[in-house]
């Protein structure tokens, strides 16, 4: 029995599994919905697609430069426990490695890029990983770098991870433990900017108002003449800078250096010089709104009905 285009949309908003594996299971079942689902089920595919509406907000952030190109994933997973499985681990690692390999555009790429060191597509390496490990997993977000050289750092097991470019006239391994350095100390702080000159005028602006309203309604203050209230904010922003810039921060290992004086240091030491250009720090989980079960109200809400 022929099958139509409707057929395989039907099929797959019946199931919430993929366009060519519903495809693939009209064609295996001459057209036939109901066999076609049945299909699915025995294959283990409509049983994740259930699970695809599970939040996943734990997983991992994993970063690792692989042939020199800097990667950095979050792979996101239901359970904490997961994210610590073997198997689970190695799938994120070769999420990493065809990042390096394929450096897609975007997500959608990337998904569509075969899963390292096989013929399968990111997307059905990942429902395979579903059905073996029984959870919810999804591929979140990555980025890389390929010029510069990278130097990767993962917090905690996989609860951060931040990758660091640098540009520099040493090798890879001679700037390693300042960039790692650098990476901790964004791991750590997560600083809103890497440079003083990133911070954009209107956030100087926010700031400068803020604190002359705080000035304004501080008795000791608000009496000053406006001149000696305007030197005070100058003075706090540089407090500003400090504190959300990552290289005008105090560096953790040593509070005599900023982070920028630190890298300058040494990199001298080291016969050479070393540029911080950019890093990005995944925290896993993040932004995502997690399932918080009140199970004292679904006792009631049972009891009641």
């Amino acid at each position: 029995m022929a099958f139509t285009a409707a057929d395989v949309k039907n099929l797959r908003e019946m199931t919430g599994v993929g366009m060519m594996d519903c495809k693939k299971a009209l064609a295996a079942s001459d057209g036939d919905m109901d066999k076609a689902v049945e299909y699915l089920r025995e294959k283990g595919l409509a049983a994740s697609a259930k699970k695809a509406g599970r939040i996943a907000a734990e997983g991992m952030a994993y970063a690792a430069v692989v042939d020199g190109v800097g990667v950095v994933v979050e792979v996101n997973a239901e359970t904490d426990f997961v994210g610590k499985n073997e198997k689970f681990v190695d799938f994120v690692k070769g999420v990493a490695a065809t990042v390096a390999k394929e450096q897609p555009a975007d997500l959608d790429a990337l998904m569509a890029c075969k899963y390292a060191g096989t013929d399968r597509t990111i997307t059905e390496q990942q429902q395979e990983m579903v059905l073996v490990i029984g959870e919810n997993i999804k591929v979140r977000r990555f980025a890389f770098f390929t010029e510069g050289v990278s130097v990767a750092y993962v917090h905690a097991g996989g609860k951060i991870g931040v990758l660091v470019n640098l540009d520099t006239d040493l090798t890879a391994e001679q700037v390693e433990e300042m960039g790692k350095d650098a990476a901790m100390q964004i791991a750590a702080l997560n600083p809103r900017f890497w440079d003083k000159a990133q911070v954009t005028e209107d956030v100087l602006e926010n700031e400068k108002k803020i604190m002359l309203a705080q000035m304004a309604n501080d008795p000791k203050m608000a009496n000053k003449p406006e001149q000696v209230r305007e030197k005070i904010v100058m003075g706090k922003l540089n407090k500003f800078y400090s504190e959300n810039c990552l290289l005008q921060q105090e560096f953790v290992k040593d509070n005599d250096l900023t982070v920028e004086k630190y890298l300058a240091s040494a990199a001298k030491a080291l016969g050479g010089k070393v540029t911080f250009k950019d890093a990005v720090r995944f925290e896993k989980g993040e932004g995502i709104e997690k399932k918080e079960e009140n199970f004292a109200a679904e006792i009631a809400s049972m009891v009641k009905g």
